[in-house]
């Protein structure tokens, strides 16, 4: 009786044991055929990410030498007597060593009015972009945290300013200022300095997010004042708009080189633009006095002051974008 049925017994069992070995070849071909294509894939994949990141390092490589070309050629040439820097080639050094020399000749030329140039630059910086960043910053805060009679039309107008270029408008500010007699004094670069259309919309879109509506009612529930809740609560929360608007002010009025060419006349209010570019003048005319080692040099000398500012405010930009990203 169980020989009979010992066959029965085994007999699924075999064939199951047959077909899973007819099945387990095909099974890990196709096992291996896709993970083969999973490879020829991720290889493929890996090749067109490594093509685009060559191209991507080619192209940040092409930019950085762009960028930094003008900077290498300031300081190679600063080092360069005047005959060394119109005899040797231009971005390598060549002859004698003469940066430190070139910088004692260019504070001290025609009297040290490099220095005094320097001084006015700085007064229009501290002053004007610092005077407009400080108007953007209420003005924009003003717009975005309260509601009046006339908000679109100012909107409108700030959108208009942005769109208008400064070069357009220094022919009329030239006239109007030269009505009220201030031309060829500190106030007629200062003032013109003080607008910021472009801050202001800046400040404005930022503070709407930036400074939650409920924080102000609370402070304003507590007691405090509208000057109060700007100084102590608001400003610390548009921390990076302000530094933002404040690296382009500064910026700008740096640079800022039309402006004072019509409006100045006096070497002794000049900016550091204006300045070096009559040096530069000395080189064409009857009588000319080529000094273009001391122009390179104090050109090195003006960009200076602005990398410090950056590398000074940059961590007020991080700090400012990591705040409030820790919720209580």
């Amino acid at each position: 009786m169980s020989t009979l049925q010992q066959p029965a017994a085994t007999g699924p069992a075999t064939v199951t044991e047959a077909t899973t070995t007819q099945r387990d070849p095909r099974e890990k071909a196709s096992r291996a055929s896709r993970s083969t294509r999973t490879r020829r894939l991720r290889n493929a994949e890996g090749g067109r990410k490594q093509k685009r990141s060559g191209l991507l390092t080619a192209v940040m490589v092409v930019f950085v030498v762009y960028s930094f070309a003008p900077l290498f050629y300031l300081l190679v040439n600063s080092t360069k007597t005047q005959t060394s820097l119109l005899s040797t080639f231009g971005l390598w050094f060549g002859g004698k060593f003469n940066l430190w020399q070139n910088i004692v000749d260019t504070l001290t030329y025609n009297d040290g009015i490099f220095v005094q140039w320097l001084g006015n630059t700085l007064l229009y910086v501290v002053v004007g972009a610092g005077g407009a960043t400080l108007l953007a910053t209420v003005a924009g805060y003003g717009m975005a945290k309260f509601q009046f009679v006339g908000r679109r039309a100012v909107f409108a107008v700030v959108l208009g300013a942005i769109a208008v270029p400064g070069t357009a408008l220094a022919v009329p500010t030239f006239l109007l200022f030269s009505q009220f007699g201030l031309t060829n004094t500190p106030w007629a670069i200062i003032l013109p300095s003080l607008i910021s259309p472009f801050g202001m919309y800046l400040i404005w879109t930022y503070a709407v997010d930036a400074i939650p509506a409920e924080l102000l009612e609370a402070a304003r529930m507590d007691g405090a004042g509208e000057f109060r809740i700007f100084f102590t609560i608001a400003l610390r929360l548009l921390a990076p708009g302000v530094v933002t608007v404040l690296l382009f002010a500064v910026v700008a009025t740096w640079n800022n080189y039309f402006l004072p060419l019509i409006m100045l006349s006096d070497p002794k209010w000049y900016p550091l633009t204006v300045g070096l570019n009559q040096w530069n003048a000395q080189a064409t005319g009857s009588g000319a006095q080529p000094i273009y080692n001391l122009v390179v040099t104090g050109s090195l000398l003006t960009i200076i002051p602005i990398v410090v500012a950056f590398l000074f405010l940059q961590r007020f930009w991080q700090s400012g974008l990591a705040a409030g990203s820790v919720k209580a």
